[in-house]
């Protein structure tokens, strides 16, 4: 189903879902959204991005295995050095 429907933005930047939208989806207060900006165009959905969804993944699966961020970045940073010195 496409609907249009025009909604305002509030001086403190607060943008007010329809209700017909908020009960078809249900959405609750504090429920949170994604915003994709696309070229100008932006999706609003309530659906996580499958970019969080992976991103969640990776962090759970480097947590499991012991990592940390910093030993990620550490691990990136040797493999680049190495990487430009073959170069």
């Amino acid at each position: 189903m496409r609907d249009t429907l025009t909604v305002n933005i509030t001086q403190r930047g607060v943008l007010t879902l329809p209700k017909s939208i908020r009960n078809r989806y249900k959405l609750k207060p504090g429920d949170s959204l994604t915003l994709l900006d696309v070229d100008g165009v932006l999706i609003l959905s309530p659906l996580r991005s499958e970019i969080d969804l992976l991103a969640d993944r990776i962090s759970k699966a480097l947590v499991e295995k012991g990592e940390t961020l910093d030993s990620v970045l550490r691990t990136l940073r040797e493999e680049r050095e190495k990487s430009a010195q073959k170069d």
